[in-house]
């Protein structure tokens, strides 16, 4: 079968995913193997198919964060052939060959059963970055955050994650500040649900001082770094910042002073090591909350031979939304 394969670089060369043959053999062991229809181009897959950064950890690797498909076989009793399962995470294309092939082989704890009446297409398309979105949600919940405390604030916002979140919180009936370096995407971040654009410019320098203006009640940032920093310095008493990103980099150039001038509080997301519980909760409040019509808006399907330059954009920033990755095969 065609995969998309990351090689061990030779010495002083950087990693890159080429396609090439790849026997049934070659996956490794699991309890359950999966016929793969449908991928995603998360960020992280564009590191690792690119090689820009040291996502892939273990050579051959297949990446590919984001599975959907049908069980083909199974020696688990948690799954049966015929079942449609999706999975996000768990090191898939990191340290464990991950979805851009047309059959991948997993554990049965991380597959998660596709929501009835939801499509495999729709369930890629939301993905890693869509379940990130609902997990965001979910902690400024758990924080005791609610529309009525003020506006929020998605960083990132044009991006997977910053598309879903935005169409997600609108639909709880908060207001939506949307920050974007794209202005030209104002039209397409207002169909999504937001109320108001702000220039990326305002926070990517970091922060000014220690605190500023009290604007937001919450935010969700997927860019980290200086950004976040910044951010902090805005957001209300007893309010919290969703953190999932860092685009913009690993470091936190931060003052202590809103969290303990103004109590704010900073929410840590992940989603690759989630627990079961959690990502149940989540694709099940995803099938039911998230609009589907704005879903289909702001993802694009290609084939699996268009994810290297789909990589290369996606790091550029040039990728707007999702997009959906046909596996076949």
């Amino acid at each position: 079968m065609q995969a998309l394969v990351v090689d061990k670089p030779e010495a002083g060369q950087t990693a890159r995913a080429a396609f090439r043959d790849l026997a049934e053999s070659e996956l490794p062991d699991g309890e359950v193997l999966v016929r793969v229809s449908h991928s995603t181009v998360n960020y992280k897959d564009g590191l690792a198919v690119t090689g820009r950064a040291p996502v892939v950890r273990r050579f051959p690797m297949v990446p590919g964060i984001d599975l959907v498909g049908v069980v083909e076989a199974s020696s688990s009793p948690a799954v049966k052939p015929g079942d449609a399962v999706l999975a996000n995470g768990w090191g898939m294309g990191e340290t464990h060959p991950g979805a851009y092939a047309p059959k991948a082989r997993v554990k049965p704890e991380w597959l998660v059963p596709l929501p009835a009446g939801m499509a495999p297409e729709e369930a890629a398309a939301i993905g890693t970055a869509g379940y990130t979105a609902m997990l965001c949600v979910m902690a400024l919940e758990r924080h005791g955050l609610t529309p009525d405390r003020g506006p929020v604030l998605v960083t990132g916002a044009a991006g997977g994650v910053g598309s879903v979140t935005i169409a997600l919180l609108s639909a709880l009936g908060w207001y939506v500040a949307a920050s974007t370096g794209r202005p030209e995407e104002q039209g397409y971040l207002e169909s999504l649900g937001a109320k108001e654009i702000v220039p990326r410019d305002r926070y990517a320098g970091g922060a000014a001082r220690p605190l500023g203006k009290e604007v937001w009640a919450a935010a969700v940032d997927t860019v980290g770094s200086k950004t976040l920093a910044g951010l902090l310095t805005e957001i209300r008493y007893g309010g919290a910042v969703a953190a999932c990103g860092l685009a913009q980099g690993m470091d936190l150039p931060a003052s202590v002073a809103p969290f303990i001038l103004r109590g704010v509080a900073l929410l840590g997301v992940d989603s690759v090591m989630a627990p079961r519980a959690l990502r149940l909760e989540a694709w099940s409040r995803l099938a039911q909350q998230l609009d589907r019509g704005k879903l289909r808006a702001m993802t694009t399907t290609i084939g699996l031979r268009q994810v290297p330059e789909t990589a290369e954009a996606i790091l550029a920033g040039r990728v707007r939304g999702r997009v959906v990755v046909e596996i076949g095969g």
